[in-house]
């Protein structure tokens, strides 16, 4: 899957409401409301294009320790029982996949962070640069999480079609659910453990992000990010 690429016509969406956010009074520690604004979107915006790239590309989730997808938990006896059996390469496989699904998927996240980034009020601002490190994170936790599950699932279930894990997934748990030795028969949803984990993944690199913006100097790329986050130190 080609990543999403933010185009030049998109460019307005971050910035529509500053003309009007400039003529507002107020300001705040060296920055103005309209400031403010600019400046967290610029910093979100900068956060989930790197959270972004960072993950979606091969190896994004299975060749990082920190975001590798695994058998949900409720499969893990699965897994086990699996391979003391010999079935390591169908194991691996799944797993390989599963990865490959959510490395797919972490791409479409874009135009729902653009838009929780258009909504943000004057008041939202203030608050995010006002915050904790992990303020603007949380904004987007708010604003964006139910809105990315829901967009997610197919797109992450497509994914998982198309890069055949949900085949070798269900390859494994119908092996295991054969066995005579098994009486609860497993079905977990791999496409909801999926979308979490891709979510979470997503989360955790815009908050690092965020972080280093807020507390290293060469990180603000832009003049407004210097002088918002450097007034607020």
């Amino acid at each position: 899957m080609k990543r999403i690429i933010l185009t030049l016509s998109m460019l307005p969406l971050f910035f529509t409401s500053c003309d009007t956010l400039s003529s507002l009074p107020g300001n705040y520690g060296g920055y103005t409301e309209a400031e403010a604004a600019q400046g967290i979107r610029q910093a979100l915006d900068q956060g989930i294009d790197k959270g972004i790239n960072f993950l979606n590309k091969p190896d994004g989730f299975f060749g990082n320790e920190a975001y590798k997808l695994f058998f949900p938990p409720d499969a893990q006896k699965v897994v086990t029982t699996l391979r003391d059996l010999g079935f390591n390469s169908v194991v691996d496989k799944a797993i390989l996949q599963i990865n490959r699904g959510a490395e797919d998927a972490v791409g479409y996240a874009k135009p729902i962070f653009a838009d929780a980034i258009r909504e943000m009020t004057i008041q939202d601002a203030i608050n995010i640069v006002r915050g904790p490190n992990d303020a603007a994170t949380q904004y987007f936790k708010q604003k964006t999480t139910e809105k990315l599950v829901a967009a997610f699932t197919p797109v992450i279930k497509s994914s998982l079609d198309r890069t055949e894990a949900t085949r070798y997934y269900t390859d494994v748990i119908n092996t295991y659910n054969r066995f005579p030795t098994t009486f609860n028969k497993i079905n977990p949803d791999l496409p909801s453990y999926v979308v979490d984990k891709a979510v979470s993944a997503l989360f955790d690199q815009v908050a690092k992000e965020e972080a280093n913006i807020r507390a290293n100097p060469l990180a603000r790329t832009t003049e407004i990010l210097r002088k918002v986050f450097g007034s607020r130190f």
